[in-house]
């Protein structure tokens, strides 16, 4: 049987950025799945407190040069690469200059949140996609992890679902309690649209906060994983109310790598 591929697309990973505790799961979990025999590929934002020199990224150049819409605007998407080398992981990190070059990841140096973090994970989401199809890389599964990869599930079922590369492709999204109260603006649905994607289908994306983020990716996520026992209330509705096939895989359970492992094997069956 050929091997599994399974693309894991988050916004942090050790060792290269921590903002919270998804970053040493993200670093494990790839790595248990790839010694189980599985194919990796792992997609990060290039924020600006990622060292460059540090942790030797380099461009891939036949990669870059695409430009990724963003309501009115293109922007162009910088490919680089770098590898962990105790896990022989090797991880892609998606950069432009106006959403990632900056010294702090979502929160400027006053402590407020970014007023562009929605166009940001647009770009990194629609980013994601279209890498992937450079890369001519089939993932069985795509794993997005937290708020800002929500909207791939979406792209994977409408924009991309008859691409060679993705029409097989399934989808798990991990919703964490990484909470915050920021509203963005009403243009959120027009800067998040894409070929085949309706206002309609981005209606939970509405509320421009980050329930709704949460909202597009259980609705659309062909599994949902609720990765904190102590979810708080909302989002606790909204694991209940849209996701279709939901599992609990918590970061203390001893058994979470053999559950993502039957989950993997069961959705690319």
């Amino acid at each position: 049987m050929a091997k599994l591929r399974i693309l894991y697309v988050a916004s942090e990973i050790n060792p290269f950025l921590e903002v919270s505790e998804v970053a040493e799961f993200l670093r494990k979990l790839p790595a248990v799945m790839q010694e189980r025999g599985m194919e990796i590929r792992i997609l990060i934002p290039r924020f600006g407190s990622i060292n460059e020199r540090k942790n030797r990224l380099h461009e891939v150049v036949r990669l870059s040069g695409i430009n990724i819409t963003v309501g009115d605007d293109e922007k162009p998407l910088i490919i680089k690469v770098a590898s962990i080398p105790s896990a022989k992981l090797q991880v892609y990190f998606l950069d432009n200059e106006d959403y990632f070059q900056r010294k702090h990841v979502f929160l400027d140096k006053e402590g407020s949140f970014y007023d562009d973090n929605d166009e940001r994970s647009i770009f990194f989401c629609k980013g994601v996609l279209e890498t992937v199809k450079k890369l001519g890389w089939a993932p069985d599964i795509v794993h997005c992890t937290d708020w800002m990869t929500a909207l791939i599930p979406l792209y994977l079922k409408t924009t991309y679902k008859n691409d060679p590369v993705f029409k097989d492709t399934k989808s798990v999204f991990t919703v964490y309690n990484n909470v915050f109260e920021h509203k963005f603006d009403e243009g959120i649905i027009e800067k998040a649209k894409a070929m085949d994607v309706s206002d309609e289908m981005l209606a939970n994306l509405r509320s421009a906060d980050f329930s709704g983020f949460i909202k597009i990716g259980a609705q659309y996520a062909d599994a949902v994983v609720k990765a904190n026992e102590n979810m708080n209330e909302s989002l606790n509705q909204i694991f209940d109310e849209l996701a279709a096939k939901k599992i609990d895989a918590g970061f203390e359970d001893e058994n979470v790598a053999e559950t993502y492992y039957n989950l993997y094997t069961e959705l690319a069956n």
